[in-house]
């Protein structure tokens, strides 16, 4: 038996991963466990969750793979301050003192945190190629185009290549400082978002504005080539010598200083996030069609940071040249740290791949799970009141009739996912039929932007009737948004329309009845589909049928089950927390179902200050 361990670690969202004998037994994320979202520190409690879930100690370990080369990030950091000396001169010095400390010293690192019985190798892989193993390996193809886009990992920032059997090639690559990564988080930088972290909320906000700038960032900020590759215009960054990512040239251009996190959002802002989000579209699709004219796969697979854009992704998918596209559910670093546990175990070990339908990653429920003895030990502990069914029929009905009465269920069954994704393990569920629903999860529950739009969760044999997704077409991982159908949309009045069109109150937009769906559909009557079967995830599959039997709906809201600025909830403990700081109506522990009205008096507002008060804003 083979064990080896993935990790990767100190930049945003570190994680471990563990392999035996090829097979993914475990892989979760450190935020989980300390609570610090996108926590970038050595994953120690990771670990030792991948370790105990797999029965091992770290003595008996045969490998430790980390997710990129840090000596070649020195290098690239050190040979980009000196091209800018002496202009580069406070970012280095802020950033010079954790290299000497840790950075440079891994393998010491490494060894310290997993103890004086660690005799393994231990090996560094290449940043982007454990992002491209990440995709392929665990992918459904025997062969496939391969396509990773970030920020950046040692230099590359694009890389294209082909995976085949039990084998990657990576031919092609784009280069630091020349990044679409980087470049979107430059938008998300000045329309006041957290970089690293708030992409998706540009995404999100893209709907509502206009891509009224797109010419101009395809004349001043990037030199844009047929194939997709590009060249950025430096003089309008400041991501390689100072501690921002925009320069004055940059505001000067779109007309101002970049928008402060908690100050209004403008239609200036909207129509920014329109317009790099039609670049970043038409970068992807040029990229796609390049890399399936050189390899002439009929498959590709995707990882990096930038595939977690799943508006991209959709039009990949309905208009660019590819049968079949498979993405990495945890596509950001997280992922690198499964991907360079699968390269040793393929490429450097030579051992066979063989294919898995629908793919090899488990339905990405990979983290922690907690029995249902544990959960009703704990519920006793905080002498919670509840009512344990013992029989899952009964269960699903109840809860189905819940939802179908418009309550808002946290939802915990099963392994944490693995991914920025909540796909049916840590969820917070609703009724997609109500007008009310959107804006009660983001302003009471997730207290959040009211513009963000939630996903449906729909079972796999029904999508194809509520969106334009062909009959088979699947997306498990929440990581493509399609289209409404055109039966389901809402003819809009007159007044409506108007309101749509450009009112400043993303409230008033977002009350706007625009489908018989209304908590699910987007201003641009656009989705952020998850498919549901039976074979990933049996319970809310059979869920989903049981509300779908209530209502004639198959499908649900479906969000991560936290508050805004705190990590996806990993235990019962972080569940029940999270339920009494919110206004959730219900809380189903497994086998266990709690309601809010039993418990007495609703969370008061010291409580809910009290949980949000421990998560930075996102």
């Amino acid at each position: 038996m083979t064990a080896i361990l993935g990790i990767s670690a100190f930049y945003h969202d570190s994680a471990a991963a563990l392999l035996h004998d090829g097979v993914i037994v475990a892989a979760a994320q450190e935020e989980r466990f300390t609570r610090q979202k996108h926590d970038a520190g050595f994953p120690a409690q990771a670990i030792a969750y991948c370790l105990q879930e797999a029965g091992l100690e770290p003595g008996q370990l045969d490998y430790v793979a980390f997710y990129e080369k840090p000596l070649s990030k020195f290098e690239r950091l050190l040979e980009t301050y000196l091209a800018y000396a002496p202009r580069g001169l406070r970012s280095f010095s802020r950033a010079l003192p954790q290299w000497l400390k840790e950075k440079l010293h891994l393998r010491r690192t490494i060894r310290r945190g997993l103890g004086e019985r660690l005799r393994c190798p231990i090996v560094f892989l290449d940043h982007h190629e454990s992002h491209a193993a990440s995709a392929f390996f665990p992918s459904p193809f025997a062969e496939a185009a391969i396509l990773t886009l970030d920020g950046v990992g040692e230099w590359s920032t694009t890389t294209c290549g082909t995976g085949a059997g039990n084998r990657i090639r990576l031919t092609d690559h784009l280069q630091f400082p020349h990044s679409l990564g980087l470049l979107y988080s430059a938008f998300t930088y000045y329309c006041g978002f957290k970089v690293n972290s708030g992409e998706y909320k540009l995404m999100g906000l893209a709907p509502y504005g206009r891509p009224v700038y797109r010419d101009a960032i395809l004349e001043h900020l990037i030199d844009l080539k047929p194939d997709g590759s590009f060249w950025l215009n430096m003089r309008y960054f400041n991501y390689c010598q100072g501690l921002t990512m925009t320069s004055r040239r940059f505001h000067a251009l779109f007309g101002g200083r970049p928008r402060h996190p908690e100050a209004t959002l403008e239609q200036r802002h909207m129509d920014l996030a329109a317009s790099i989000q039609a670049v970043t579209e038409e970068i992807i699709l040029r990229l796609g069609r390049d890399v399936h004219r050189r390899t002439g796969q009929k498959n590709l697979v995707l990882a990096g940071g930038v595939a977690l854009n799943c508006v991209a992704n959709g039009l990949l998918v309905r208009e660019g040249p590819f049968e079949a596209i498979w993405i990495q559910p945890a596509a950001g670093d997280a992922g690198g740290a499964l991907g360079a546990a699968l390269f040793v175990w393929h490429q450097l070990l030579n051992k066979p791949r063989v294919q898995q339908a629908p793919d090899a990653q488990r339905g990405s429920f990979l983290g922690p799970a907690y029995s249902p003895a544990a959960v009703t030990r704990f519920l006793n502990q905080v002498e919670a009141p509840y009512r344990r069914f013992a029989n899952e029929f009964d269960l699903l009905n109840h809860v189905a009739g819940l939802l179908a009465e418009e309550k808002v269920v946290g939802w915990f069954h099963g392994r944490m996912e693995f991914g920025p994704r909540a796909l049916g393990g840590r969820s917070i569920l609703g009724d997609p039929r109500s007008p009310r629903m959107q804006a009660k999860m983001n302003l009471q529950i997730k207290f959040r932007e009211s513009f963000r739009p939630f996903a449906p969760c729909v079972l796999q044999e029904h999508a194809h009737e509520w969106f334009e997704m062909g009959p088979g077409m699947e997306s498990p991982y929440m990581l493509l948004v399609a289209p409404l159908r055109d039966e389901h949309r809402v003819e809009l009045s007159a007044r409506d329309r108007r309101i749509m069109a450009s009112d400043p109150d993303l409230c008033r937009r977002v009350s706007v009845m625009r489908s018989t769906v209304p908590a699910v559909t987007h201003v641009d009557y656009s989705a952020r589909v998850q498919t549901v079967d039976a074979e990933r995830n049996p319970r809310l599959h059979r869920l989903l049928q049981a509300f779908h039997e209530k209502t004639g709906c198959p499908m649900l809201v479906n969000t991560s089950f936290n508050v805004r600025g705190e990590p996806i909830v990993c235990t019962p403990q972080d569940a029940y927390r999270c339920f009494l700081a919110t206004e959730m109506d219900a809380l189903v522990l497994e086998d266990c179902v709690l309601c809010k009205q039993e418990m007495g008096q609703p969370a008061g507002a010291a409580m809910r200050q009290e949980h949000l008060a421990q998560f930075q804003l996102d």
